[in-house]
């Protein structure tokens, strides 16, 4: 039934999108993001459905979508140079076949980011786009905060949809992921106009935050803890009662300590204490190797380019006895360990100019987000608008808040092309060409176009 379901599902999709073309668009947020061929066995399972829909959405808006007020935006255009250049060091990487297979997502990726903003012309095409990835996400948040509150989870123990490991199912990825759609999802709940708004959508928004906060508890990934910690910082701005707020937070933190598992606050103690942690330490003995590598590869080494690292990891311990403490060093080697960082991951593989390209991208959201929240926001101040007519600027603020979670969680997690993140940015460049459209004053007609004021004739005479 679930397989017939799921099947049943993108087909309807993709029918309506026949008269409505955009539903193209939403049936490839919803496959790329929750990949129902992998939780069908058979009937998606056996057909390429992501390209499919890939098509679909490109083919669709192409021959019958209205295209009056699609246009290029300056991220847009750092997309493509980044795609292009990407595309250059595949060519000429260190390791060829795995460059490849990563090349082979990584392009669809960017390109869809590219291709997003010209799809989203109206408000309800933008808040449409923002549902689906939300509630896809959240499908997956869903699954696994029931799992952690019937069983308390487990480091690379929790399995979502199915068991695998890769993408949104990997449980650093969702955890970061799911604490950086809290903002999108307040929004929707304050200001969605595609559902009425009401006591229902309040308790679904609440029950979807929690379990989005219990992700990081069932990964027990610590990025997801640095990730909750940043979004309580952030909520500061847009909170009303900021005292409140803080007190209610403080309170809710020291109730939930005591029902958390035990394994989950004994993994999280190794923040502090990286040195007796191999991963952590060997996270660092990674980064130190891109930093040498870049010396002589500053242009990098293409995707994949840390599988020619050799590590060499020294981690203590310290054990208490008493007075007395006894310090346990071991050294342990390691070879083609992974980036673990997006930062990193930029720079051994795109080198300087890859990674200047993604940090210049990521910059320039955050900065376009925050004009947004300033000027639409003084604008609905002085016009005396309500909190639920006003709400250009709090969506600029959501994705910001989500941007800068993003940012923290790259920092320890791989995920510089991770295809949601690359949507949430074409949201972002949406919104940007959006509501400038709105700000653009008529344009004058030219002198020479001026169509002739008749002369009457009495008037002539």
């Amino acid at each position: 039934m679930v397989d017939l379901a799921l099947f049943l599902f993108v087909m309807a999709l993709l029918a309506l999108s026949l008269k409505r073309p955009f539903l193209a668009v939403l049936a490839y947020l919803y496959v790329d993001i929750v990949a129902p061929q992998k939780i069908s066995w058979h009937l998606l399972a056996s057909i390429p459905i992501s390209l499919i829909t890939f098509l679909a959405a490109f083919g669709l808006w192409l021959v019958a979508d209205d295209k009056a007020d699609s246009r290029l935006t300056l991220r847009q255009g750092l997309l493509l140079a980044l795609l292009a250049y990407c595309g250059a060091t595949t060519l000429t990487a260190d390791f060829p076949v795995e460059a490849a297979d990563k090349w082979a997502w990584v392009w669809k990726a960017l390109l869809f980011a590219i291709f997003l903003p010209l799809t989203l012309r109206t408000r309800l095409r933008i808040e449409a786009a923002a549902l689906f990835m939300v509630l896809s996400a959240g499908s997956i948040a869903i699954t696994g905060g029931i799992k952690t509150a019937l069983t308390g989870g487990g480091y690379n123990a929790l399995t979502f949809f199915v068991q695998d490991n890769s993408g949104l199912y990997e449980g650093s990825i969702i955890s970061c992921v799911a604490i950086a759609i809290i903002p999108l999802i307040l929004w929707l709940a304050r200001h969605g106009t595609i559902y009425p708004r009401g006591i229902l959508v309040r308790i679904f928004a609440t029950a979807l935050i929690f379990a989005c906060l219990l992700i990081p508890v069932g990964t027990q990934a610590r990025t997801g803890l640095l990730c909750i910690g940043l979004l309580g910082v952030l909520m500061l701005r847009s909170v009303r009662h900021r005292l409140l707020y803080l007190g209610g937070a403080l309170a809710l933190a020291l109730v939930a300590v005591p029902f958390l598992p035990a394994s989950f606050t004994k993994r999280m103690d190794t923040i502090e204490n990286h040195e007796a942690d191999q991963s952590a330490s060997t996270r660092l003995a990674v980064w130190k190797w891109t930093l040498d590598y870049v010396k002589d590869h500053p242009l990098g080494g293409g995707f994949d380019a840390y599988r020619s690292n050799r590590l060499v990891i020294e981690t203590r311990s310290a054990q208490s006895s008493g007075s007395q403490t006894e310090v346990e060093t071991r050294t342990v080697t390691d070879q083609a360990r992974a980036y673990h960082s997006s930062y990193f991951e930029m720079l051994g593989e795109q080198g300087w100019p890859g990674l200047a390209l993604w940090l210049w991208l990521q910059v320039s959201g955050l900065w376009q987000m925050e004009r947004l929240r300033r000027r639409w926001g003084r604008r609905a101040a002085a016009e005396g608008a309500g909190p639920q007519v006003q709400w250009q600027a709090p969506l600029a603020n959501a994705l910001q808040q989500a941007q800068l979670i993003y940012l923290l969680g790259a920092a320890f997690v791989g995920i510089a092309f991770q295809p949601f993140i690359l949507m949430l940015i074409g949201l972002q460049c949406a919104l940007w060409s959006y509501l400038k459209r709105l700000d653009e004053p008529a344009r004058p007609l030219r002198p020479d176009r001026v169509a002739p004021v008749p002369v009457p004739v009495h008037a002539a005479r």
